[in-house]
């Protein structure tokens, strides 16, 4: 985590599963977040437990389970870009670029890993601290 401003946070942060680079705004006044934490971060297209596409209403109480139930933070977003890494010579990266309502996330890694990310396409970001 580096810049604060306000109630957001900008956390600069590498995966342990995947080599993955993530660059995430999070509103830390309601989830608060400390540089040492971990976290386990899932994007998903709809958060039915059965993989049903997504209505564009979300409602708790018709829709009953959810992805959402396991997870401690949830975000809905448009994802606006798609680049190749211009800064690496491996052309098998990508970076997907995200915005939940003007909170900004950039994911870069391995092409394969970001091969269902679709310019004008909604995405739900969910975060779980870990327990070390």
């Amino acid at each position: 985590m580096r810049s604060k401003h306000n109630k957001v946070s900008r956390l600069f942060c590498e995966s342990e599963s995947f080599k993955m680079d993530l660059i995430l705004d999070v509103n830390t006044q309601i989830y608060p977040m400390d540089l040492a934490d971990k976290f386990r971060m899932v994007i998903a297209t709809t958060l039915n437990e059965d993989g049903t596409p997504a209505d564009n209403e979300y409602n708790p109480v018709e829709t009953g389970p959810s992805r959402a139930d396991s997870f401690e933070y949830v975000m809905y977003g448009k994802v606006y870009r798609l680049d190749g890494d211009e800064t690496s010579s491996d052309s098998s990266r990508l970076a997907a670029y995200v915005s939940y309502g003007g909170l900004l996330m950039r994911l870069q890694g391995d092409a394969n890993n970001l091969h269902g990310f679709e310019v004008d396409s909604f995405v739900y970001l969910l975060m779980k601290k870990l327990a070390f």
